[in-house]
């Protein structure tokens, strides 16, 4: 039944942009002070407990003082690192060719189309969807976003790695043994807005020049942290994708580990500073939550993922109603 309520595309209007290139391209020490420009500050003062958003927080009659006081630690400890260039940022963008099989969206090595380099498998909502304006709201899949393989439409999907987490450790190590966990702790929340920032920047260029299906974006950074561009980019573990275990074949082609990329038997990423995800050009492509999923669903993607429904129970035991 959920199925049957997808969100409908008109696949024989919409042709897709071909991204500039096919494959992978890695960029290596990428430049600190201009990845700095992107970050988002909100999350930043969740580190400290202190709830608002940046920038009306610094003047928060609550918060707003100690606000004000670790955003100022937080500058002066982000131009040291960036003079300094504690940390190295490289990331890797990778480009395929990809159609979708009901739920999956299979990507292929090149515009044959004939090999796959691995089928993700992806998740629907299955709750009962409300009606708005008579009409009921679908029950949405990341694979509805891309063309199915029967619409004879040439669609691609992009990959993404970016890590700034070399060297975090190192500083990190040197602060604590000056018994300043003050700075070790204020490093580390820089770090992971860092790797945020990244793959803010490079989702930018992606869609300005990489891929280049929305050449002519013009925003803002605050535009850009509300998510007001074309497309999307649903991370693993994330509520539109909650399955962490297509990082394995993610990160395995796009060859994460010539930026220094693994991951650890629990599916984190390591350095813990880092990013990865995947690209959707669609314009109607939009996140979302996939909310709990029934025993059905679980059979089906543990019979199309060649698993035991054991396995992928234990994998997704918090999504599972």
């Amino acid at each position: 039944a959920a199925r049957k309520n997808r969100e409908l595309i008109d696949w024989s209007t919409y042709v897709p942009e071909k991204p500039k290139f096919i494959g992978r391209r890695v960029f290596k020490n990428f430049a600190l002070s201009d990845i700095a420009k992107y970050i988002d500050w909100t999350p930043f003062f969740q580190t400290w407990d202190l709830a608002g958003k940046f920038p009306a927080i610094l003047d928060d009659e609550i918060v707003g003082v100690e606000a004000r006081k670790v955003y100022a630690d937080a500058q002066a400890l982000l131009d040291k690192l960036i003079k300094g260039q504690w940390l190295q940022a490289d990331a890797v963008v990778a480009f395929y060719p990809a159609n979708t099989v009901d739920d999956d969206i299979v990507l292929y090595s090149d515009e044959a189309r004939q090999h796959p380099l691995f089928v993700w498998h992806n998740l629907r909502q299955q709750s009962e969807r409300p009606v708005v304006d008579g009409i009921r709201r679908p029950n949405r899949c990341l694979a509805d976003y891309v063309a199915p393989k029967d619409s004879a439409v040439a669609d691609y999907l992009g990959c993404f790695a970016v890590t700034t987490g070399h060297g975090v450790d190192k500083k990190v190590a040197e602060f604590q043994a000056k018994h300043d966990d003050y700075s070790a702790i204020m490093l580390k929340a820089l770090a992971d807005r860092l790797a945020e920032a990244f793959a803010e920047l490079m989702h930018h260029r992606v869609r300005t020049d990489l891929w280049g299906y929305a050449a002519d974006e013009i925003l803002t950074n605050e535009q850009m942290i509300n998510e007001e561009y074309r497309g999307i980019r649903p991370a693993p573990g994330y509520p539109a994708c909650p399955a962490h275990e297509v990082k394995k074949d993610l990160l395995r082609v796009i060859g994460s580990e010539d930026i220094g990329m693994t991951l650890t038997e629990s599916m984190a990423m390591n350095p813990a500073s880092s990013v990865s995800g995947f690209y959707l050009a669609h314009p109607d492509a939009r996140y979302f939550n996939v909310g709990k999923i029934s025993t059905d669903q679980v059979e089906d993607l543990a019979k199309r993922r060649g698993e035991t429904v054991e396995d992928v129970r234990r994998q997704l035991s918090s999504s599972i109603d």
